[in-house]
């Protein structure tokens, strides 16, 4: 078959898109993932719907522009080995992506069928089984370097970012050393996304492989804490800053005192560390009238998590509406379908108490203005509007901003106006000689798909200056 080529190219004609899920009864009473895995028959049918049709939007809307017209291709004829290749060329994590990409933002919403008026293809899913497929018969190869090239990199951060940038490296020969915080490798991969879109397993398979091809982590160590810049860069030949954004937005009303409302990571963390079996003496949701604040992924994870820890009720307040909210909009089908209610373009106004306890959160109605100049909707109060929403435990879902960087790595370290680490343009090398930085810790929060493609590039731009240095010190 041509390479890009299709046996079925009208195959969207007689296959309707499918992307099965386990009923929303049978989901709710674990943190299994709940997409069903493609079958050796519905795999290809659902790859055979791209229309190959010339122009790939899907790639172009894939921030590690994946080769998707091609993978799918074979895919559809069968060639599962072959599609893995080409899914791995672009990407060192195909099975995560393929399981927490938006893609309904991404490719999935680029694609020629869903602009068309058609459902588009299933493309994560099919990522995932190919990749799921591959570790299965052991096409996923060892890290094996041609060539041992003697000099080390040192990465903080095992999280998307990191992982990736220390497949890549290791892969070109380089000693890599990744230093997290954690007791576990994976961050947000392992801490924050929950087992319902991401079973741990997937992420540690990836961890180990990384572990078996000599990659060393250094787990429970922060760094400028437990080490500090300098003793990093004096024992590796390059650094590459790839630290998650962790800091939590708080809630700023009336009523909200530092203990009565619960961070999102801090309660996702919780339940991602009972799942991997640790002994958390953590309040869970169960039983309680849960509110959530926020309109991301992240609040979509939180809402999800409390209705499957059995809350007496789960209410989601966003501020605008439905079509304005930031996170996915498969991820806001998912809670529905799970017994979640959203309040659309409703804003916290006060937390309510009975005692010393929190009891409900008072909101206000919100109103979008006309799209402006740019497109973007204003937001204002309604007046008169207030209403009440019953809550035992309200849960901040507001985002994420970076930590003072500086002040834990190094005073000199150059900080851009929004606190991540300023780089310089077009790449990932920061003001200190032989430090790079690349993901969330450059990009403020964001999805882990671009910190995978910030982490691969980044050590292609690693790989480019030790290569320089050789080259100098051989001249």
């Amino acid at each position: 078959m041509q390479k890009g080529g299709r046996s079925n190219p009208g195959g969207f004609l007689i296959e309707a898109r499918r992307l099965e899920k386990s009923s929303a009864q049978s989901r709710v009473l674990s943190f299994d993932e709940i997409t069903l895995k493609p079958t050796a028959e519905s795999g290809p049918k659902q790859a055979s719907r791209c229309t190959d049709c010339g122009v790939p939007f899907c790639q172009n809307a894939c921030p590690l522009q994946n080769n998707i017209p091609d993978w799918l291709a074979l895919s559809a004829d069968g060639d599962l080995r072959e599609a893995w290749k080409t899914a791995s060329a672009t990407s060192t994590m195909p099975e995560i992506c393929g399981r927490i990409c938006p893609q309904d933002r991404l490719c999935e919403g680029a694609c020629t069928l869903q602009q068309s008026g058609w459902d588009g293809v299933t493309i994560g899913s099919v990522e995932a089984w190919i990749a799921d497929k591959a570790f299965e018969n052991g096409w996923v190869e060892p890290i094996r370097p041609l060539l041992e090239r003697g000099q080390s990199v040192a990465i903080v951060g095992a999280g998307p970012a990191g992982l990736a940038a220390a497949d890549r490296l290791r892969s070109a020969g380089y000693n890599v050393t990744i230093y997290d915080r954690h007791d576990r490798a994976g961050g947000l991969l392992m801490y924050g996304i929950p087992g319902f879109k991401l079973e741990k397993h997937i992420v540690q398979r990836r961890i180990d492989r990384l572990v078996e091809g000599g990659v060393r982590f250094v787990l429970n160590t922060s760094v400028g804490t437990d080490i500090s810049m300098d003793a990093l860069r004096a024992k590796h030949d390059a650094v590459l800053l790839a630290m998650g954004v962790y800091q939590a937005r708080r809630l700023s009303i009336p009523g909200c005192g530092p203990d009565d409302a619960l961070p999102a990571l801090d309660y996702l963390i919780a339940q991602n560390r009972r799942d991997l079996g640790d002994a958390i003496k953590a309040d869970t949701a169960k039983g309680k009238n849960v509110v959530v604040v926020g309109g991301g992924d992240t609040a979509m994870d939180c809402v999800r998590t409390a209705i499957r820890q059995g809350a007496a009720s789960v209410t989601c307040l966003y501020r605008r509406d439905r079509a304005n909210m930031p996170g996915s909009a498969r991820e806001v089908q998912n809670a529905e379908e799970e017994g979640v209610t959203f309040e659309w373009l409703a804003a916290p106004k006060a937390l309510m108490s009975k005692g010393e306890a929190v009891s409900a959160v008072r909101a206000q109605r919100m109103a979008l203005s006309d799209a402006g100049p740019t497109g973007r909707r204003e937001i204002a109060p309604v007046a008169d509007s207030d209403f009440d929403v019953a809550a035992d435990l309200v849960i901040e879902a507001l985002g994420f901003e970076p930590e003072n960087f500086a002040e834990q790595m190094d005073a000199s370290l150059e900080i851009s106006r929004w606190n991540t680490v300023q780089v310089a343009r077009g790449g990932f090398a920061t003001s200190l000689d032989g430090v790079f930085a690349a993901g969330d810790a450059v990009r403020g929060a964001s999805l882990v798909v671009w910190a995978v493609r910030d982490g691969q590039d980044a050590a292609a731009e690693i790989d480019r200056y030790l290569r320089a240095r050789t080259e100098e010190a051989a001249a």
